[in-house]
Order: C-alpha cells, then sequence, then structure tokens
C-alpha cells in the first residue's frame, strides 16, 4: 500500500495542534456561505489572503492571463497529481475513475458541448435540435470529425456506445437511468430485442434518440454523447472491451492530440491531431505524467511540468508566491463524503438492495457521527479554506439547485452524545454497545493520498472516538479502494463506513449517483420516497426551474435527515501554471479549448 510520506513523530504532533485548534473552537457552527466562480473574467491583481493564511475561491481567476508572444509549435509537460497510478482504462464507456479521465481529455471528446449553466450548445463536433415533444435528440456530426485513424466518426459509431452499454455483457458503470429512458433500451438489455427501437441511424452522420419522456436533464448531460469507434470494436465480445489492448493500449479518440506511446500507470505522450475538427494544436506534442503529491512543488519549482490537473490546496498556504506559475481557480463539480454501508448491491438485476439490518442501518447512529466532525474548522486547518463546510449533496458549483438555506448537520458532539444515549447506544467503559448490549465496532475505510489524507482520516476517527463509538481504520490506496467499496458490483462486507469523493456531472439529475440502479450508489441506500424525489427532479414538471429547485430542496433535506451519505467538504480546484503556458482555462462554458494551448519559450519558467 502507498502512502505519503509523513514521520510518525510529525504526525502526531499535527494532530495534537489540530485537536487543540478544535477544542478552542466553539461547538455550534454556520454554514460556510457558498462562494461564486468568476467565470472567464481576467483579473490583474490578486486579492490578499483572508486573516490567518484561509483563502477564498474567489481570490482567484479561471482564465490564464497570457504573456509574450506563442512560438510556432512546442510542447509541454502536464502533472497528473495522485500517490497511485491511473488505472489505464482510456475510454469514456468504460472508465470508472477521474485520473483516467485526465488522460482522456487530451485525446477524446463528447460530440457535445456545454456553456457555463451547463445547458447542450451547438459548438461542438456535433449540433443536435430537439422534437416539439422534447422526447428526440437529432444529432448531426460534423463533417470534418474523424478518428485519429482518419476514420470519419459516424452516427453508427454512437449506435454502437449505446448497444455496447445497453449489453448485458457490459461490465462498466455507464448503464443507468440515462440508457434505461430510451425508448427500447429495456428489451434490448433483456435479449428481446436485436435493436434499440429508440435509436434511429438517419444517415452516416446523423441520428436520432428517442426517449420514453422529456426531462430537463436532457439539455444538460442527461444523453450520451461518446461515440464508440465500431470499426475497431464491432467484432469484439462486450465483456472482453474494457479490457483490450484497444482501450487499455492503443486507445483512440478523435480529440486535439493523439495517443502516441503509453507507459501503463505512469505516463502518456501525445502528439498533435493534425485533422482535428477544430483546427490543428498549437502544439507539437504533450506529455502527461504521474506526480506524487510530495513532490508536486519540486516539480512545478524547477519547471519539470508546466502545469498539473490540480494542486493540493493542503499546500497552497506554503506556495502561494510561487514565482514561476499563475495559479488559476474555480469551484469543482466535486465534493467529499462520508458514506455508510446500508446494504449490497445486486448484480443480476442491476438494482441496490437495501438492508434494514445492517450494522450502520440506524439513523441517529449515522446522524450523530455527522454531528461529531467539524468540517468548517477541517477546511480552514487542513485546506486553508480551499475546501468548506459542506451541508448537502448537491454542492454550490450548481448554484441554481444548491440550497444555500440548507446548514446540514451543525457540529455538535454534545447532541451527538445525547442522540446516541437516547438511541441505545450506551457507554460501557470507553466506547459504546449497541442498542442489544453487544459489542459495536465499526470498520472505516479511507483513501492514501498526500499528506494529509491519514491525519484527515484519524482526525474523524477520533472525532467519533470522543461520543463513544470505536472505529477502526485502514487506509488503501485509490483503485483498490474504489474496487472495494463496489465499483465492480462486488461489495466488501468488512467495511462499514468510507470516506470518498464524487464528481458531479453538468446535470444536477442526483440518481447517478444516489438512484437505485445506479453502480456509484455505494452505500447502498433506497426508499420508496427517495425514488419519488428522483424521479421528480427530472420530470415533466421540472422544466419549471423554480418547481425543479423546490423538489430538489425537498430532496437535499430528506437526505440531511436520512443520513445515507454526509458531505464533509466542497472544494477548490487549485491550478499552478507556467508562464510559459498561453491559452489556457479551467471550468465550464470559458470557450477555450486544448488546441489553442501554447507556449512563448521552449523551456518552462524556472522558479527564482
Amino acid at each position: 500500500m502507498k502512502k505519503g510520506f509523513f514521520s510518525r513523530g510529525i504526525f502526531f504532533t499535527m494532530m495534537l495542534v489540530f485537536v487543540l485548534v478544535l477544542a478552542a473552537c466553539s461547538s455550534e457552527k454556520e454554514a460556510t456561505p457558498a462562494p461564486t466562480a468568476n467565470q472567464g473574467e481576467e483579473k490583474t491583481e490578486e486579492k490578499p489572503a483572508n486573516e490567518e493564511g484561509v483563502y477564498s475561491i474567489e481570490d482567484f481567476n479561471n482564465v490564464k492571463t497570457n504573456e509574450g508572444t506563442a512560438i510556432e509549435g512546442g510542447s509541454i509537460t502536464y502533472g497528473l497529481v495522485s500517490d497511485t497510478a491511473f488505472e489505464g482504462t482510456l475510454n469514456f464507456n468504460f472508465y470508472s475513475g477521474n485520473p483516467d479521465v485526465k488522460v482522456l481529455e487530451w485525446f477524446d471528446e463528447g460530440l457535445l458541448t456545454w456553456d457555463k449553466d451547463y445547458v447542450y450548445t451547438n459548438d461542438g463536433a456535433a449540433t443536435y435540435e430537439t422534437s416539439e415533444d422534447g422526447k428526440t435528440f437529432t444529432l448531426t456530426i460534423r463533417d470534418n470529425v474523424n478518428w485519429h485513424d482518419g476514420k470519419p466518426v459516424t452516427a453508427e459509431d454512437l449506435q454502437f456506445a449505446y448497444e455496447t452499454i445497453g449489453n448485458k455483457d457490459y461490465d462498466g458503470p455507464r448503464y443507468d437511468s440515462n440508457f434505461t429512458s430510451v425508448v427500447g433500451m429495456d428489451e434490448f438489455h433483456a435479449g428481446t430485442a436485436d435493436t434499440i427501437s429508440g435509436i434511429k441511424v438517419l444517415s452516416d452522420k446523423q441520428i436520432s434518440i428517442t426517449y420514453k419522456e422529456s426531462t430537463p436533464s436532457l439539455l444538460t448531460g442527461g444523453v450520451w454523447t461518446y461515440p464508440l469507434a465500431k470499426h475497431i470494436f464491432g467484432d469484439m465480445e462486450v465483456a472482453k472491451m474494457s479490457s483490450s489492448k484497444e482501450v487499455r493500449e492503443t486507445p483512440i479518440g478523435f480529440g486535439p492530440f493523439k495517443v502516441e506511446t503509453i507507459t501503463p500507470g505512469e505516463s502518456v505522450t501525445y502528439v498533435k491531431n493534425e485533422d482535428y475538427w477544430r483546427g490543428a494544436p498549437k502544439l507539437d506534442k504533450v506529455t502527461l505524467k504521474v506526480i506524487n503529491p510530495t513532490t508536486v512543488v519540486q516539480e512545478l519549482k524547477s519547471g519539470g511540468v508546466d502545469l498539473v490537473d490540480a494542486f493540493p490546496t493542503d499546500q497552497y498556504k506554503d506556495n502561494a508566491d510561487m514565482s514561476n506559475v499563475e495559479f488559476l481557480g474555480t469551484i469543482d463539480r466535486a465534493y467529499t463524503y462520508i458514506g455508510f454501508k446500508l446494504g449490497t448491491w445486486d448484480e443480476a438485476n442491476g438494482k441496490v438492495v437495501s438492508n434494514a439490518d445492517a450494522k450502520m442501518g440506524d439513523k441517529n447512529l449515522r446522524k450523530a457521527m455527522w454531528m461529531a466532525v467539524d468540517n468548517d474548522q477541517v477546511g480552514k486547518r487542513f485546506y486553508n479554506g480551499l475546501r468548506w463546510n459542506a451541508t448537502t449533496l448537491i454542492p454550490p458549483s450548481h448554484p441554481e439547485f444548491h440550497d444555500s438555506n440548507n446548514p446540514g448537520a451543525a457540529y455538535d458532539p454534545e447532541a451527538a452524545k445525547k442522540l446516541l444515549d437516547e438511541a441505545g447506544y450506551k457507554l460501557d467503559g470507553e466506547f459504546r454497545t449497541n442498542p442489544d448490549g453487544s459489542p459495536l465496532e465499526i470498520n472505516f475505510v479511507s483513501m492514501t493520498g498526500g499528506d494529509t489524507a491519514e491525519p484527515l482520516a484519524r482526525y474523524y476517527v477520533q472525532s467519533w472516538a470522543a461520543i463513544g463509538l470505536k472505529v477502526n481504520l485502514e487506509m488503501v490506496e485509490f483503485n483498490s479502494f474504489y474496487d472495494r467499496v463496489g465499483n465492480t458490483g462486488k461489495d466488501d462486507p468488512s467495511i462499514d463506513v468510507y470516506q470518498a469523493a464524487w464528481g458531479v456531472g453538468i446535470d444536477v439529475d442526483p440518481s447517478g449517483l444516489y438512484g437505485r440502479d445506479a453502480l456509484y450508489n455505494f452505500s447502498r441506500f433506497s426508499s420508496e420516497e427517495n425514488d419519488r424525489l428522483l424521479a421528480a427532479g427530472v420530470s415533466a414538471e421540472a422544466f419549471d426551474v423554480d418547481k425543479r429547485k423546490e423538489i430538489y430542496n425537498e430532496w437535499q433535506q430528506y437526505m440531511v435527515d436520512e443520513v445515507p451519505v454526509f458531505p464533509t467538504l466542497y472544494r477548490a480546484v487549485v491550478v499552478p501554471v507556467n508562464k510559459r503556458v498561453m491559452n489556457y482555462a479551467i471550468g465550464d462554458g470559458t470557450g477555450v479549448y486544448l488546441n489553442d494551448l501554447a507556449v512563448n519559450a521552449d523551456k518552462a519558467v524556472v522558479a527564482e
């Protein structure tokens, strides 16, 4: 098991300081106001740090300031910050982990783009139209959109992606409500139909997809737009696709760069795609390499990398004045959370099976564990304010639907103790027993990743110990962690509680993590009320934005009450970019694309 380096002495010193800081703070915390990103606005001066070195996402711009004049060609090195290798499932139809997305984004993309409000535009590799009743989407792929091997990207390639994901032998995580909502998908998946009746190939470059119902989600991410090259995968068994060399070793896409070489899990070399539909990239070459969080500062200062996917925010305070980079920032479409195992995954039927008798089945126990941790102080002390207290399961990256008035569960360890007492979890010495008097021992699994990961997990364990709960911690590297919590449909029965992160899609619909048919519903929570609210959020009445907000406010409160998981931190993405880099931006709807990326010098600027 690979871990970030820190000595035992340093660790316990950090924990002692942190516990003392928390002890000095009031037990009643208010929810941190949701910050707002400044999409696409350039600033000429930085705001000073807030009091005590606590920063705000409002201090950052998300578009790089250009300096000098771009040179012809050139290359950059991109750092993927991780303490573990990327898995290497390099196809949008099969991947599951965020590191693989960062590899994919350089050489492949979807057919549609979206604006800063997450609404599909007609500026992408395809344009789209909707029928009068809103149930049918017709996509027209541009004539100059071609795979890296020169073959055209066709309507049949998109149809083939739907047929692959809908196949009963498909082993990836994509088959969910976005696919079951397509007319004829249920019959195709069950094997009672040879084709998906709701999908029609109208010409080489045009396809229509008809859905059972018209929903607001269809305009904001509910349409799958990642084709699968039929001329490559068409004769392959579906069950073998995700492990094939065409996915792992020689992947292709239709993005701005082509994969030249891969060192599995460690690095990728890309070269420019002269035939890219937006126009040939300005750069000749991009090298992606995995950078350990413990060495990322050294790599940036030395010019070993020009930019990274995300800088560890716990290291920002000590490096905010790095002289050779400009720090960009935006609100992340993601949050971290603590999840409780409440059931299992029924692989045969593709749905969650909840267990009322699960060890963590009492919502009073779950609520007490939420109330025992001070995530406001965690965000300030571990992340210098660049992660902040999370209150609900729709983050402020979606401001129309994030309920900023919902405080979540306030930090209050004394109230947490009282709640456990009243629920029958009595103290027997240092720790509590179950209501029936049997010993209560909770197994908690968290991911490795930099110097903060284990101290943070241990802080949670200590917080729970302070209210009388015996919790055992296991730290696991990224890929193994998600396999064990259920990424493949196999739930490790030894896990009771886990700390994970969730990247929210452009569509606000939370069904992908909390729906009954969502593989990623790792807590395995389900209920009729949850089904009702999630369905209402994508119903015809939800086309009224105010009504949809009302529904999702109700759902956010319902999840606060039921606590199948609880959010811990919302977060900023902070990205340092070498001063020689031009035409780069982070976040959504900036209109800056990777083929625009350029440099003003042959070599990276080195820190003074």
